[in-house]
């Protein structure tokens, strides 16, 4: 920082450029970490929604079978 005529204290165009490439780089840190926040919890809900899924399926399985286990007589067996 430099003092100019007027007694204000002024910055470097380097200084600046520095400042702003920090605010870029923090920014981006920041949208990064939002970003991998909303993908983490994404990719938890779709795992999440799929066990749920499977779970159905199965259970719908298991009633199918028990269902046609009790509509159907069993099977005669063959004579030798």
């Amino acid at each position: 920082m430099t003092s100019g005529h007027t007694g204000k204290d002024r910055i470097s165009k380097a200084e600046i450029s520095k400042d702003a490439v920090q605010s870029t780089v923090e920014a981006t840190a920041h949208t990064v970490g939002e970003v991998a926040g909303i993908l983490t919890s994404a990719v938890k809900d779709v795992a999440g929604a799929i066990g749920g899924l499977a779970t159905e399926v199965f259970e719908i399985r298991d009633a199918a079978k028990r269902a046609a286990e009790q509509q159907e007589p069993p099977a005669p067996e063959e004579l030798d």
